[in-house]
């Protein structure tokens, strides 16, 4: 019998518009499900995707992981998973299974993650998609498709940091952005019961950063202030992929403190090399302070990340846009004027 074809969105060479693309629909392996997709959402790392950047990244290009729709295949050896359970997929399609990290639980540090994401061969922008069925979780039947698919890449990129890290009696906790992960991240912390502060060099996203959940707003261009600031931090959560000031996020933190970097960022660190924050490498050392970078999570990050959620109702903020119009949802995020995802639904 003649296999189907998944239409989609894709890029043929980097930096090019996304344009119809077809494929055959693959046979699916042992350990596998065909996923009908209903919603994808549209994330920064698209437009990494669509512009070649990192490295990892071969086209012909679908981009797309942020993922829900329904099971339409199982494999034999798939358990947990039916025909019509609604899943979320996210960044993560399959893992080595044999190196030490997915050994020890920690599928999303695979030594060959880069062959890992669920755009290999073609991701989410389509009629559907094959992954792992390890990597296809069951959702809450209350949460909302849409509201789902943000949270298979933005929600699992900021919660498992503040749940690491944001220990303690009311920890203080800035938020540094509030834009697709910044939002949530301020909702997650908020229900962690930190002192949440949210950093932002847009004055305008005061309100909005309040009623997410923010019990303080700092301006991170008033220079005043962030002085004002200095040693009020046990948590920096960085999710602003730009424009960081490295040197006064340093000093804004408590001895002992720790800035997390949740975003890929196109400024290179080089604390010690003469780079951005090279002026606080003293600081770094006598106050004791770390830099650690947060590379989304685990399956079970994920599966409590979306429980936690659900049962405390974090809801990104999201504009549905119909797949048709895939270049013109990614050119929204690529111009940041997505307040602050948005969704692509399968028309």
């Amino acid at each position: 019998m003649p296999r189907s074809t998944v239409l989609g969105y894709g890029a043929r060479a980097a930096g090019q518009l996304l344009e119809p693309f077809t494929y055959e629909e693959p046979e699916i392996g042992g350990d596998e499900v065909r996923v009908a997709v209903s919603h994808c959402g549209v994330c920064h790392t698209d437009v990494h995707a669509i512009d070649g950047d990192f490295g990892v990244f071969s086209f012909p290009l679908m981009p797309g992981h942020e993922i829900v729709g329904r099971v339409t295949e199982v494999g034999a050896g798939v358990a947990g998973l039916e025909e019509g359970d609604r899943v979320g997929i996210g960044w993560q399609g399959r893992c080595c299974g044999e190196c030490e990290w997915c050994r020890e639980g920690e599928e999303h540090l695979c030594q060959d993650i880069a062959d890992c994401g669920t755009w290999t061969p073609y991701g989410g922008f389509s009629s559907s998609i094959v992954v792992d069925g390890r990597f296809a979780y069951p959702l809450p039947a209350a949460m909302a498709p849409e509201a789902a698919a943000v949270l298979m890449c933005a929600g699992i990129a900021v919660y498992p940091p503040l749940r690491r890290y944001a220990a303690g009696a009311s920890p203080r906790v800035g938020v540094v952005g509030v834009g697709g992960l910044g939002h949530l991240a301020i909702q997650f912390a908020h229900a962690l019961g930190c002192e949440v502060t949210a950093l932002s060099s847009s004055p305008g996203k005061e309100e909005e950063a309040r009623a997410f959940g923010a019990d303080h707003f700092l301006l991170s261009t008033d220079q005043a202030a962030m002085e004002h600031a200095e040693y009020g931090f046990d948590l920096l959560l960085c999710t602003a992929p730009a424009g960081n000031d490295w040197a006064t996020l340093l000093m804004a933190l408590k001895k002992k403190g720790r800035l997390v970097l949740a975003a890929f960022s196109p400024v290179d660190l080089n604390v010690a090399a003469g780079g951005p924050a090279s002026g606080a490498a003293v600081d770094l050392v006598a106050h004791q302070l770390s830099i650690t970078g947060s590379f989304l999570g685990s399956r079970a990050d994920m599966r409590e990340m979306l429980g936690f959620a659900q049962e405390h109702g974090i809801t990104p903020r999201i504009e549905l846009m119909p797949m048709s119009q895939a270049n013109e949802a990614i050119l929204r995020v690529r111009e940041n004027k997505a307040r602050y995802r948005v969704v692509l639904v399968n028309d």
